[in-house]
């Protein structure tokens, strides 16, 4: 079921490209199920700092972790966060270097991000971020600990003030370059898993799981 298209704010709206844009919440959460790396922009110390982390999708929300001391933790502290999610899908070549383009897809999201307080509920996020990219895995692992839960920060972010991103085409080049005799078309990439590579310590009787033997990424 397609669901509710959401509406464009001041920060969301598309100045450039707008024909790229897209604010169905379909589009928009297929994007973040297809790339845990994201991209938090904080300002610490009136400074904007931009960090990597993992971010995973649960409903509505947007969840991320980091060390309860870490210095992006305190900076969301009652202010507000912009996580990007990108995905490479193509390099794309034109006959002039001024059309030279990439196809991606790519969202942004806007808001302040709230502390996930509960000890019970942060442990449920814990094991959301593993079951996400590994379904089934996190009734195979030790618990976290009681100290491991305090030394860490999960945040949730409302995946409401949103927008995508999306070019999915070929060169676009001024009318009379196409009598140019210049190659042009579309490097098409993709993310793609490798083979699993086992810890050297793993016990001799331990069996490679589906989860980690049928693992795909983008």
């Amino acid at each position: 079921m397609t669901q509710t298209q959401n509406a464009p704010t001041e920060r969301t709206r598309l100045r450039r490209k707008r024909e790229r844009g897209h604010f169905d919440r379909d589009t928009i959460n297929g994007i973040l199920d297809a790339m845990p790396l994201a991209h938090v922009g904080y300002v610490i110390n009136e400074t904007p700092v931009v960090m990597p982390t993992l971010q995973w999708r649960e409903g509505g929300h947007v969840y991320w972790h980091a060390s309860a001391g870490g210095r992006g933790i305190k900076a969301a502290e009652g202010t507000d966060v912009c996580l990007t999610v990108s995905l490479l899908d193509g390099l794309v070549l034109a006959r002039s270097g001024f059309h030279h383009s990439a196809n991606y897809r790519s969202v942004m999201i806007f808001g302040r991000p709230e502390r996930v307080s509960d000890p019970e509920q942060k442990r449920a996020r814990f094991d959301g971020l593993i079951d996400t990219l590994f379904p089934g895995r996190s009734a195979d692992l030790r618990p976290p600990t009681n100290v491991e839960v305090r030394q860490t920060t999960v945040l949730s972010l409302p995946i409401s003030e949103v927008s995508a991103k999306i070019r999915d085409a070929g060169p676009v080049d001024d009318e009379a370059d196409y009598a140019l005799p210049i190659w042009a078309g579309t490097i098409p990439i993709r993310t793609v898993a490798g083979a699993p590579i086992a810890d050297e310590r793993n016990l001799p009787d331990v069996e490679l799981p589906a989860h980690v033997r049928d693992f795909d990424i983008g």
